[in-house]
């Protein structure tokens, strides 16, 4: 199969690693012919350009690409699209991510390509002005209509998008977003090691967040728990994963509260990097409350951490209570901080529950077994078999 996808940009996130990882799959292990469009890889959240490239993959640049809503460089990136879609003459197009999924399946249509969209995270959400969230929920039904089928990182995503009377249900096919899960079951480095060179001692309970210092990502309910949870666990420490806008602002804050000794900021990583930091943790937590189904709960599962997160979207797919985890309700600060006490104070439950998310989500969430699914995806929409 010849394969084209699409996605806005190429930056450090989980909907930028799952097309990435995909696109690798597909030419380094099925020897399918497949071509990655997208925009700069520019942003404080890093960028996969240079891998991509390291790769050997075939990755063309549209520059006018970008995350906000812009008329003319929207206009350009779509009539760049279609030359590309003319020049490449693919199969199928893939698009993923909010705009990218708009413009591309507008391309695809102009051209009568076959065309499948991931949806990563819900374009209308949470936390975006009225106008932006009735602009896209609008936008999303008439994209659906140029859509041969959604393929859904989690379940929730469908129900969602079924709901909003996007689409009927059997346009949709869920797809867990796959990752290397090698280092997250083997230590690249001995915890201990990571450990220390944070500052963190083996006496420490750390509690580690995986996400950017961005708005909706909701680090502002962990510092409120913070205090409640030093004051009744002392040994316990914080370790924020990522670097964003909102850093200098959370540092003031946690300066004022009196825990600014309690939190490492770790600071933007490569996602390699990311396994020996979830190692190096004793509980995961995710206070998101915008979120397709975070990566980072599967991840912490798989390297035998317990996780506490917001009931939200698709985490209740993999954090199970009393199984994996707990979930509590989005924004709550009490119900947060009593969850990640008593998982501080109770050793064994920490590690029964890492366990069992273990052996219960290694298999379903290795990028192998989502490439070979998004595969089968493609020939269906195709009428072909593999």
């Amino acid at each position: 199969m010849h394969i084209v996808h699409y996605i806005t940009r190429l930056i450090i996130g989980g909907a930028q690693e799952n097309t990435l990882l995909t696109v690798e799959d597909q030419h380094h292990l099925f020897g399918d012919r497949v071509t990655l469009i997208t925009g700069p890889g520019i942003g404080p959240e890093g960028s996969l350009e240079e891998r991509a490239h390291r790769g050997g993959l075939d990755v063309r640049l549209i520059e006018a690409s970008r995350r906000a809503i812009h008329p003319r460089y929207d206009w350009q990136t779509y009539r760049q699209l279609i030359g590309m879609l003319r020049e490449l003459k693919p199969d199928l197009l893939h698009t993923h991510s909010s705009k990218a999924g708009i413009i591309g399946r507008a391309a695809a249509a102009k051209l009568r390509l076959p065309c499948v969209h991931t949806i990563h995270g819900a374009s209308f959400h949470y936390g975006q002005s009225p106008i932006a969230f009735n602009l896209y929920r609008l936008l999303e039904r008439w994209a659906a209509k140029r859509t041969d089928k959604f393929v859904s990182v989690c379940d929730a995503m469908t129900d969602q998008y079924v709901q909003a009377g996007i689409a009927p249900r059997n346009k949709f096919v869920t797809v867990y977003s796959g990752f290397d899960v090698e280092p997250f079951l083997t230590p690249p480095r001995p915890p201990e090691t990571v450990r220390r060179e944070l500052g963190l001692t083996p006496d420490d309970v750390v509690i580690g967040k995986v996400a950017r210092l961005f708005p909706l990502k909701g680090h502002e309910y962990l510092l409120r728990a913070a205090k409640a949870v030093v004051d009744r666990c002392p040994a316990v420490k914080f370790l924020l994963v990522g670097d964003g806008i909102l850093r200098p602002q959370f540092e003031a804050e946690l300066t004022q509260m009196g825990l600014r000794d309690r939190f490492v900021f770790a600071g933007l990583v490569p996602p390699e990097q990311v396994a020996e930091l979830i190692h190096a943790m004793d509980i995961v937590v995710h206070t998101s409350v915008w979120e397709g189904l975070a990566r980072v709960l599967p991840q912490g599962l798989i390297a035998g951490k317990p996780v506490v997160s917001y009931d939200i979207d698709g985490a209740k797919e993999v954090v199970i209570p009393n199984q994996t985890g707990y979930l509590v309700p989005a924004r709550s600060t009490d119900e947060l901080s009593d969850a990640l006490c008593d998982l501080s104070a109770d050793p064994e439950l920490r590690r029964r529950l890492g366990e069992t998310g273990r052996t219960r989500f290694t298999d379903r969430f290795r990028h192998q077994t989502m490439t070979a699914d998004l595969r089968q995806v493609y020939a269906s929409v195709l009428g072909r078999s593999l």
